[in-house]
């Protein structure tokens, strides 16, 4: 079982029959899905509000009963993966491009739980780049805006061409180096012109588990904050 699947059953453990849960997006995010999707079969009843086209693909292959979109009413638990964790549980997201519906669901949660390998785990985020999700139109012009924030700000590409996220968005990478005030840059950012989202999440995580190579996984909750982080090579 590889780092990212341990975290992902462990967290999956916390899920209570009834509940509502935000499905995130992303490799890691896959394998909590499909450990759901094994409960599911086995009698667990919760409905699922994923959060990109391909986890809601995964959902309804795993059997997993789905909404559309967070309830009103929010969900009871939000799983989701990240690029990179602080010690302060904020995180970098957005490298599978589905950010800005990551966000959606996760701010819908009334629990929202992280999970990576230990090779997530960072003293300070920006060593990962930063993703920003922006409109088509005028989006050159945001381009050379967002120079004012890092280095080399360049459009995701796939296939030869711009890539283009579920809700008709292009991702632009940004090379910001090391980030101290998370919170400043995003709300910075989040300013310019033609800018959707950034790929920073700000005390939004409750619960943080970390996969490691020997196969223990660690689980710091908030209050842990700033979290003693194991580091194994």
């Amino acid at each position: 079982m590889t780092m990212k699947e341990s975290a992902a059953r462990a967290a999956v453990a916390l899920v209570e029959d009834g509940m509502a849960v935000g499905l995130g997006s992303g490799s890691t995010a896959n394998f909590a899905i499909r450990a759901l999707g094994e409960r599911v079969r086995n009698g667990l009843r919760i409905t699922g509000v994923p959060a990109s086209g391909e986890s809601h693909r995964i959902a309804q292959e795993s059997g997993i009963p789905l909404l559309s979109d967070p309830p009103l009413s929010g969900l009871d638990i939000v799983i989701d993966g990240a690029d990179e964790v602080d010690p302060q549980f904020n995180l970098i997201k957005g490298g599978g491009g589905a950010m800005v519906r990551e966000r959606l669901v996760a701010e819908a949660g009334r629990r929202v739980v992280t999970i990576v390998d230990s090779a997530k785990l960072v003293d300070t985020l920006g060593a990962f780049p930063l993703p920003v999700a922006v409109l088509p139109f005028g989006a050159k012009r945001t381009q050379a805006l967002l120079s004012a924030y890092g280095g080399n700000p360049r459009f995701r590409v796939r296939d030869g061409k711009k890539y283009v996220t579920d809700d008709g968005l292009f991702v632009i990478d940004l090379d910001c180096g090391a980030i101290p005030d998370p919170k400043a840059l995003h709300a910075a950012i989040r300013l310019l012109p033609g800018v959707v989202d950034t790929g920073l999440f700000v005390n939004l995580t409750s619960d943080v588990f970390v996969g490691h190579p020997d196969g223990k996984v660690e689980h710091f909750l908030a209050n842990d904050r700033p979290a003693p982080w194991r580091q194994t090579a």
